[in-house]
């Protein structure tokens, strides 16, 4: 208690560079603490995306690439799926449900994803949460579009307004459907999810945009009127992706098996989980070099403050000399110094693990709103208190360093003066 004591008294002396090197140590768990919140968050965010879906089918690719573009509207499909493939897999036996998905146009920069009512239905997101519609009804003419909360938000639109969908996924779009434009008549609730920034259309609406276009620009000289359309019998030729449910999870690798052996076309049917594992996989080198470059921050402010005890220690020659004339054991004044390193790396400990919590706390709703990350307010893991505990220990290895140089000094050395 007594070195405790001086410990204490000896960084009040020297409050100005004791504070900064607890905000340096502060600043540094921040970050460390930070990047570990932010990974967790954004591993969450993703596998809340989409949940109750036991497989999703497209043209056969790579896993991660149909898992991306169909789920979270990352780059695009190598091919289509036809529909008559479509109407075989929902027709077999273990299917409850499936779900039909038709991507390639945009809207200001946000995609137009096509689809039925029953999206809507079963379509789930953060375990077992439905799509929910705040303002206006799911569409129910041709030309209706439901968006997602961002779009709305970010563009102004209103139940109502007038939307022009555009050919291509560019935010600026040369070719456009001018002559058939939608009308706004649904704004679904926030999600946190890519269904925020999707425009969503029927399928029949895909079709009848493209009624009068092949190989993606205008038939010249042909123009069907959105009027003439109406009048036609709309049927998809084909679609991007599907999302299934079985009726039983015990079916799903016969059903995966099944169709990644369809002969009629090449289709690939992956299970969700697995392929954003194998995701993560990917991205785990990045992760890792966050987290490497975190620990060095810690390993910087912990060496800043160690310089900070030997810049004094010249000075403080004379108190140690003191403290051995009245009798302080040298193990007294290395427990001195080692314990000032402790003190200052444990109070940066909790100042930056109460900083990083304050700052969860304001800025959570706004990362939500512009990023769709969900940054959880929860306790710290065990892994988190290992590594807090893991830089305090290391601070008071730290500490040692000053505390052995001054300990080999002698009384004498102490009390002359030098001139």
């Amino acid at each position: 208690m007594i070195v405790l004591r001086l410990a204490l008294q000896s960084l009040q002396a020297r409050w100005l560079t004791a504070l900064l090197s607890i905000l340096a140590i502060a600043f540094s768990v921040m970050l460390l603490l930070g990047v570990e919140k932010v990974r967790n968050g954004a591993r969450q965010s993703f596998a809340d995306t989409i949940s109750g879906t036991d497989l999703i089918v497209g043209a056969r690719s790579g896993g991660v690439q149909l898992l991306l573009y169909s789920v979270f509207r990352i780059g695009n499909a190598t091919n289509n799926v036809t529909w008559k493939s479509y109407e075989d897999i929902a027709s077999h036996p273990d299917v409850e449900w499936i779900v039909p998905l038709s991507l390639g146009d945009s809207h200001k920069g946000y995609r137009v994803l096509g689809t039925n009512q029953d999206y809507f239905k079963y379509y789930r997101f953060r375990g077992d949460q439905p799509l929910e519609v705040t303002q206006g009804e799911v569409f129910d003419d041709l030309f209706d579009a439901v968006i997602g909360s961002e779009v709305a938000r970010q563009l102004g639109y209103k139940v109502g307004d007038k939307i022009v969908i555009g050919h291509g996924l560019g935010s600026v779009s040369f070719l456009d459907h001018a002559d058939k434009p939608f009308r706004v008549s649904g704004i679904l609730e926030k999600t946190g999810t890519p269904v925020d920034r999707t425009v969503h259309v029927s399928l029949e609406a895909i079709e009848a945009i493209h009624i009068d276009w092949q190989q993606g620009a205008p038939i010249p000289g042909q123009s069907v009127s959105a009027e003439q359309v109406r009048q036609m019998e709309l049927k998809p030729q084909a679609i991007t992706a599907a999302l299934i449910g079985l009726k039983s999870r015990l079916a799903v690798f016969r059903v995966q098996r099944a169709i990644n052996e369809y002969r009629q076309e090449p289709l690939l049917a992956i299970l969700p989980g697995a392929s954003l594992q194998e995701l993560w996989e990917l991205v785990g080198v990045a992760e890792t070099a966050l987290a490497v470059v975190s620990a060095m921050v810690v390993a910087t402010a912990i060496l800043g403050m160690v310089t900070m005890i030997l810049t004094t220690l010249n000075e403080r020659r004379r108190e140690m000399a003191i403290l051995r004339s009245v009798g302080a054991r040298p193990a007294t004044v290395m427990g001195l110094l080692t314990t000032e390193a402790g003190v200052l790396t444990l109070a940066g400990v909790v100042l930056g693990t109460v900083l990083l919590y304050v700052s969860l706390f304001f800025l959570r709703p706004i990362v939500d709103r512009l990023y769709g990350l969900n940054l959880a307010i929860s306790a710290p893991t065990s892994g988190e208190f290992m590594t807090l505990a893991a830089i305090v220990l290391a601070g008071l290895i730290a500490g040692l360093v000053p505390a052995v140089l001054a300990y080999r000094r002698s009384l004498a050395d102490g009390m002359t003066v030098r001139i």
